[in-house]
């Protein structure tokens, strides 16, 4: 249990979500060990969660004093004797095999999942889905997007469940700074993990692809997003039934109803130059306006494919997005992740699903012992510095000085 009286887990029920056959099996079917003399997938998993708990900004310099730190050697049980430097980890993390923490991230993501979500889960199975960009100077960032500052990005696009993050990818080539090519394969990824799923996958503005949202509907794939305002439409059919509420909560409802769209197919003139040929796409859909109660300007118009749901009821479900922009808020301002501690796209890889494991430790934390999220990451970390100390108190029989000598 946790050392703080009124919690309901600590972070000893934590990790042992992460058994130790992950770690053997992983590193037998893997390549994760290949020429690894000292810093094994293991000691890179373990170095790497204790490293962003610990510290406010991460770096390789502070991951090579906490690999040399005899704290740490002490609670992961690490040969003493062992050191590295900073160059090493460098390195290490430019080439280790990203898949493996990929699945030890599927692997948590799903013990927890079954232990601590379902109940927590709204009525509909409700992924948010967005992307936010990390920029470097141009110099530095071996892999990336190039922008018009002069610098180069690399974009992370990932997919909330309104508890836990459930999918993600690291884009650093030029096409995904299109939302609607970046946004599409990470829901098509999570839809392979989940057969027979029912969610829902609710998505921002930067979506505006006609023929993506037509291949969603062949693959019944469920979406509702927020439409750019005076889109192109047909309408097929009004959804407004006779003294049905108008009221959707923060908006009023003016418009319900079926709809074709329009898309710009490529074709080519006879100078050989490309243009977009506008047609309408034969797959329906479903067109929701809104007008905002404070501000009576101001509309919202929403997309869909779902037909079932009520009006109001889809209308809730887009305002749920914002849970993933409080997500990152918090994975920015806790744990970090605009800071890149590797400069190429295996080692962004490799931190951004560390990154997430120890989020979703402390967002666990959080949700069950009833606190925030500074809270729960200084009340966790210090929970695994106290299990630190008890280890070497019993290993110096009373004494820690024992541990410290050279």
């Amino acid at each position: 249990m946790s050392v703080f009286r009124d919690h309901k887990i600590g972070a000893n029920q934590l990790l042992e979500v992460i058994p130790d056959v992950l770690f053997s099996g992983l590193s037998s079917t893997s390549k994760v060990d290949h020429y690894a003399k000292v810093l094994h997938g293991k000691k890179m998993f373990h170095l790497l969660m204790y490293g962003i708990l610990e510290n406010e900004k991460l770096s390789q310099r502070t991951l090579e004093d906490t690999f040399n730190d005899p704290v740490f050697k002490t609670l992961f049980n690490l040969d003493k004797e062992e050191r590295v430097r900073r160059s090493s980890l460098s390195e290490r993390l430019s080439k280790i095999d990203s898949d493996y923490f990929k699945q030890i991230y599927d692997c948590i993501y799903e013990q927890f999942s079954i232990s601590y979500c379902c109940s927590e889960k709204a009525k509909y199975n409700l992924i948010r889905v967005d992307s936010t960009t990390i920029s470097e100077s141009v110099g530095k960032l071996l892999e990336g997007m190039d922008n018009k500052s002069g610098k180069k990005s690399v974009k992370y696009s990932i997919a909330f469940d309104g508890v836990l993050p459930c999918a993600s990818s690291v884009f650093t080539e030029a096409r995904y700074t299109s939302e609607d090519i970046a946004l599409p394969e990470v829901i098509m990824n999570h839809v392979k993990k989940e057969s027979d799923h029912k969610n829902i996958y609710v998505i921002d503005r930067g979506f505006q692809s006609t023929r993506t949202m037509k291949a969603f509907t062949k693959d019944s794939v469920t979406f509702v997003c927020r439409a750019k305002e005076n889109r192109k439409y047909i309408e097929l059919k009004s959804l407004m039934k006779k003294n049905q509420s108008l009221d959707l909560g923060e908006s009023t409802l003016i418009k319900d109803c079926k709809v074709q769209l329009y898309t710009g197919t490529p074709i080519k003139n006879k100078r050989g130059n490309q243009h977009y040929k506008e047609e309408l796409v034969d797959t329906p859909f479903r067109l929701i306006i809104a007008q905002s109660k404070a501000e009576k300007d101001k509309q919202y118009w929403f997309l869909t494919n779902d037909f079932d749901l009520s009006s109001k009821e889809i209308a809730q479900a887009y305002r749920r997005r914002w849970d993933i922009e409080v997500f990152f808020r918090f994975i920015k301002q806790e744990l970090n992740v605009s800071h890149l501690v590797s400069l190429n796209k295996n080692g962004i890889t490799v931190l951004l699903y560390m990154t997430l494991i120890v989020a979703m430790l402390v967002l666990i934390y959080k949700k069950r012992n009833g606190i925030g999220y500074k809270t729960a990451k200084r009340r966790l970390f210090m929970e695994v510095r106290n299990l630190s100390i008890a280890m070497i108190v019993e290993q110096c029989g009373g004494n820690p000085q024992l541990l410290f000598k050279t």
